[in-house]
């Protein structure tokens, strides 16, 4: 996918403080429309409270940050989606009772126009509707290779198919933005492999602007475009891929852990 030079998201001067504990701050970045960008750092570093930032989750105690131009800041939770953008957790979010299908649905609520009053004045136009958002879905399944636990309970499924489940309704949203939460934590080699090139595809195949929070390094310095590094709350780097794993107050921060970066340089391609 072409990266346009225009910025669809655009932070400045973020800070977060939880009472005398300063999460991050000062984070100024922009991720450009189509890009696949990364945000890595050891543990603690703000990673996670800087997505969930940008998900509204937190309130940030100064900054901005603006989406496609608009002030995010000031949407709440429930309009995010609606305004383009979608998120996955590390540790799931899915409903164990429902089927994958079922969940994925879910993620299309703020497309459907047929409420119940209407439902029942115009049955016809709200069965078209849900024929429309159940093809959706399935086609979402289908993407993330899973069409055929369309109707499994979600919460029998192994844990690396509940991953895709996530990302399959993140990506039945419809959205301009994903925000990915490590993905591939917990998983096995195989399954990291798989989710990996899920990724990959998201941002070749689909109108999808990708921001990821990793600590997977094979993973984020085969596929990132650039890479974002926080340590302790601060950004003490930001480029390419290869331009990080040179970074000397990078290797640093993760004391001296040259030998991981060299073995993601050499690690194969994930098939597109």
């Amino acid at each position: 996918m072409t990266v346009s030079a225009a910025p669809v998201l655009e932070v400045r001067d973020l800070t977060l403080r939880f009472g005398s504990v300063t999460a991050f701050a000062d984070l100024s970045f922009d991720v450009g429309r189509g890009e696949l960008f990364a945000v890595i750092g050891p543990n603690g570093a703000g990673k996670t409270s800087l997505f969930n930032v940008l998900s509204r989750a937190y309130v940030p105690t100064a900054g901005s940050v603006r989406f496609e131009g608009a002030d995010l800041l000031r949407l709440r939770i429930s309009a995010l989606a609606g305004a383009g953008v979608a998120r996955t957790f590390q540790n799931l979010g899915l409903f164990g009772e429902l089927t994958a299908l079922e969940n994925v649905l879910i993620g299309r609520h703020h497309l459907m126009r047929s409420g119940t009053l209407r439902s029942g004045l115009w049955l016809g136009y709200a069965r078209r509707e849900e024929r429309r958002h159940r093809a959706a879905a399935m086609e979402a399944l289908e993407f993330a290779g899973i069409g055929h636990h369309a109707h499994t309970p979600t919460g029998t499924l192994p844990f690396g198919i509940q991953k895709r489940v996530e990302i399959a309704r993140a990506l039945a949203m419809e959205p301009k933005l994903m925000l990915l939460d490590e993905p591939v934590a917990g998983m096995s080699v195989a399954e990291r492999e798989e989710i990996t090139a899920l990724v990959r595809r998201l941002h070749h195949e689909r109108d999808l602007t990708l921001l990821l929070v990793e600590h997977d390094m094979g993973m984020v310095m085969r596929i990132a475009q650039r890479v974002l590094v926080l340590d302790f709350g601060r950004i003490i780097a930001i480029g390419t891929p290869a331009e990080i794993q040179r970074d000397e107050r990078v290797i640093r921060a993760y004391l001296g852990e040259e030998f991981e970066f060299a073995q993601a340089e050499r690690l194969p391609e994930v098939r597109r």
